[in-house]
């Protein structure tokens, strides 16, 4: 499961590294909308709510299914602009039909996400009654506030446009000007990155899950779902942007959506942050422990090490047995090897185990 953008012959002035204020103040919302996704921000979260006037807090509740579940499109604009009011001043040129479109793809379109082939909500009276009523199971609030959208799409638009300015005004601004400089540092780094060392090397510093592909002809990206896009569509923009975020962990958004540029904003690396796990590794990691017996073998090798020997004579197996049962756990990085003379002691990876709830949640909400 991967989101695929083709970039065969891209050149790498097209790679445009850079902080975006939109993207980032979407990203703070979404914080603010699920803080349990984020307990690296939950204090942040927290003294933010504590401080929002009531009229700006019920006005964030009325238009967070933009930014809940996941971002909207229209809140990651296709290139880093030096301010919010000059991304939102580029977000204004698009059509209502676009903005509509992309606005309810996400939480109310009854289409997959990207399908070229999708009937817009604004024009198509189909669409339109599929994103009322799926409007409607999140809500009165929801279906009145897209009611209202269908209805007078510029009207709505601006009302958006007044949010997000009010936020930026009530909360972000400051917290903007903090971390600004070091999203700056960063998308200078990773540009470095790409002119001195490759395209290979600056994605790796990107995110460990995103990959090179096809001798440079595809950025493959690690998600738990599918999707296709291309940074080569002229009419689009031609390139991909890149957005380091200080608000996105674990998330990583890839922006693929059919006749748009491609986006992906990155979480800025850090000490604190772990080594993000592969869908595959987890699962593998799972399965491992799913089987009975491997279960009654973690309590052995949690409290002590133990030979494959003894195993074999606590659990009432054969050596063979309870030999091939360790090569999964292995294989599956649960286990940690040290050889005592000529004996190898076997023990539970307490690290790695006590990780997989957040592994889990890690990989399915990235």
């Amino acid at each position: 499961m991967t989101v695929v953008i083709d970039i065969a012959g891209l050149p790498a002035e097209h790679f445009h590294f850079g902080p975006s204020p939109l993207a980032e103040l979407g990203a703070a919302l979404h914080v603010l909308s699920e803080p349990g996704h984020h307990p690296d921000r939950a204090e942040w979260a927290a003294a933010v709510h504590r401080a929002l006037p009531a009229d700006l807090a019920d006005r964030l509740t009325e238009a967070d299914f933009l930014w809940r579940s996941t971002r909207s499109d229209i809140l990651l604009p296709t290139a880093p602009g030096r301010t919010l009011q000059e991304e939102l001043d580029v977000a204004e040129e698009m059509s209502d039909e676009r903005y509509v479109g992309a606005a309810l793809e996400i939480s109310c379109a009854a289409w997959r996400y990207g399908d070229p082939g999708a009937t817009n909500p604004l024009t198509d009276p189909r669409g339109r009654e599929h994103a009322l009523e799926r409007a409607a199971a999140r809500g009165p609030r929801q279906r009145a506030f897209v009611e209202r959208l269908l209805l007078d799409p510029a009207a709505v638009r601006a009302w958006i446009r007044r949010l997000l300015e009010d936020c930026h005004e009530a909360f972000f601004a400051q917290v903007w000007e903090e971390i600004r400089p070091g999203l700056a540092a960063d998308a200078r780094h990773k540009t470095e990155l790409l002119r001195h060392r490759g395209l290979a090397a600056a994605m790796r510093a990107v995110s460990p899950v995103i990959t090179v592909d096809g001798a440079g002809g595809r950025l493959t990206i690690d998600k738990i779902y599918d999707g296709r896009t291309t940074a080569l569509d002229r009419t689009a923009g031609l390139g991909i942007a890149l957005f380091p975020t200080a608000f996105g962990w674990p998330h990583l958004i890839a922006l693929h959506a059919t006749g748009w540029r491609p986006v992906i904003q990155y979480p800025v690396a850090s000490s604190n942050l772990p080594h993000p796990a592969t869908p595959e590794t987890l699962a593998r990691r799972l399965e491992a422990l799913a089987h009975p017996t491997r279960l009654r073998m973690c309590r052995s090798l949690a409290l002590a090490p133990h030979t494959t020997g003894e195993l074999a004579g606590s659990l009432g197996m054969s050596a063979p047995e309870v030999s091939r049962h360790l090569a999964v756990m292995r294989k599956a990085g649960l286990l940690t090897t040290r050889r005592q003379g000529r004996y190898a002691q076997h023990s539970l990876d307490l690290r790695v185990v006590a990780r997989l709830g957040t592994e889990f949640l890690e990989t399915v909400l990235r």
